[in-house]
């Protein structure tokens, strides 16, 4: 007899949230010169959690110079001194690793045993990994005494809002560049309370600073004249926008932007290790990840095996209270993604794809949608084209490596994508043919600090994490 299911929730008691939160700029929270509030709502209770300031364009420019007045002294300490606040940096994130991931999970609406498992080691990992380069720039294989480029505007999303900001803060500093950093608009508190870890950690003041609000803030700050470096991730279309706006200048430019990531399992493939890697591919973070296996190209000859296998996979998923420890899904981040999930969804119904999702019921009140999957898709689908970022799979088959590598590279993305198979050299044929930038083999969703990660094509360009990390804010 099977044991029945028991709550097991984290109590968010550890989080101590403040009614309404100002801007952190030049080491102190300070109001705006007549910004907004605005309100940010827990995804899975639509519970207003706190307040926010909207930073006007004056707000930006205060930060710049904060940040301008902070790079002289912060570029010129020797690397190991830099390394030490980085280090400090990492050892509080992780004291501090329940706190902020309740923090993140109430935010966001992800589950707390990907913010707690996941999301916070991988923070503390880039920090620590980005100080020990801190005083080896010299030997990163750019040149002899490589230098800073000055102020660092970096522009994240709510998909991963600690993550992403560790992807780009840690680099930036052990590199001597100083930052202004925008969050998400949906999800501030987590780089908010980054900025009393900065605090705690003794960071000279100005060298981060963070400006909450919407994409006219972020706007703001990629066009602000005396940013040296812009980052961003996010969409596609804001991308395109971004690089309208530096064109011209002489602002270095990353952008890690949208995907439509191939998972590809091959007949001799482990079927059991292939469906854990594809629900981790597509339902880790609500298939919220730009990296996302959404598009599952499955060998004919073992479809209707692999098909049922996953479907039975993913009628033991737990949906819920994202604070609880045994959820699986979460909520979606807000109203207005939950609408575009929903949309593409139903358009890919419309045009004739199968759609299928387990038994699961919904709560009565946040932002929610059932693990589903879809099968008699076609290239020609909208679903199989179009980044749907949600919990939705389209299943596609193929015959031969050749078309399993043709219909992976049909698409303006080129991202990520993955490789189940036994044959070594099959993993070898096929993936450096892929034209994504990272492909994993017989795993997916799996991440470390020394390895770089970026795209090509509509999903930008640049890399992120590991040596090639470091390029991005040095004058090479």
């Amino acid at each position: 007899m099977a044991f029945e299911y028991a709550p097991a929730p984290e109590s968010r008691a550890i989080v101590d949230l403040a009614p309404s939160y100002g801007l952190f700029i030049d080491g102190e929270f300070t109001e705006s010169a007549g910004g907004d509030l605005v309100k940010t709502v827990s995804p899975s209770t639509e519970e207003v959690l706190c307040e926010y300031t909207r930073a006007t364009a004056e707000d930006v420019d205060r930060a710049v110079q904060a940040a301008r007045r902070a790079f002289e002294k912060w570029s010129a300490l020797p690397g190991a001194e830099r390394a030490k606040y980085l280090f400090r940096i990492a050892r509080i994130v992780q004291e501090r690793s329940r706190e902020l991931a309740v923090l993140e999970t109430l935010d966001n609406g992800k589950p707390i045993k990907e913010t707690r498992d996941a999301d916070l080691p991988l923070v503390a990992a880039h920090f620590f990994y980005y100080a020990g380069w801190a005083d080896k720039l010299d030997h990163a294989g750019f040149g002899p005494s490589p230098k800073p480029l000055g102020v660092a505007g970096q522009v994240i999303p709510w998909n991963f809002p600690l993550l992403m900001l560790a992807w780009k803060i840690a680099p930036a500093l052990a590199t001597g560049n100083t930052v202004v950093l925008k969050p998400a608009e949906t999800t501030p508190l987590s780089a908010l309370f980054f900025a009393d870890i900065c605090r705690q950690a003794g960071l000279p003041q100005g060298v981060v600073n963070i400006v909450t609000g919407d994409g006219r803030t972020g706007a703001d700050l990629v066009a602000h004249p005396d940013v040296a470096k812009v980052a961003f991730t996010g969409s596609t279309s804001v991308g395109k926008e971004i690089a309208r706006t530096v064109a011209g200048t002489r602002k270095k430019l990353t952008l890690e932007l949208g995907g439509k990531g191939a998972n590809i399992v091959f007949d001799d493939a482990p079927i059991d290790q292939a469906v854990e890697g594809i629900v981790t591919g597509i339902f880790f973070n609500q298939g919220q990840v730009c990296c996302a296996g959404s598009r599952l190209l499955v060998q004919e000859s073992i479809h209707d095996e692999l098909l049922e296998s996953l479907k039975r996979r993913l009628s033991t998923l737990r949906l819920g209270d994202p604070l609880d420890k045994n959820t699986d899904i979460g909520a979606i981040n807000s109203a207005e993604q939950l609408a575009r999930i929903s949309a593409l969804a139903e358009r890919g119904e419309a045009e004739g794809a199968e759609r299928w999702s387990p038994a699961c019921e919904l709560p009565s009140s946040g932002y929610w949608f059932a693990p589903t999957l879809f099968t008699n898709v076609t290239q020609a689908h909208t679903i199989a084209r179009e980044e749907i970022f949600g919990p939705v799979l389209s299943v596609l088959t193929f015959r031969t490596p050749e078309e399993a590598v043709a219909k992976a590279n049909n698409t303006p993305y080129g991202l990520s994508a993955g490789i189940w198979t036994e044959k070594g050299s099959r993993i070898l044929a096929v993936a450096s043919r892929l034209r994504a930038g990272v492909v994993w083999s017989n795993t997916f969703n799996k991440f470390d600090p020394a390895s770089p990660f970026g795209g090509y094509k509509e999903s930008g360009f640049g890399r992120e994490g590991g040596r090639h990390g470091l390029e991005a804010y040095l004058d090479v």
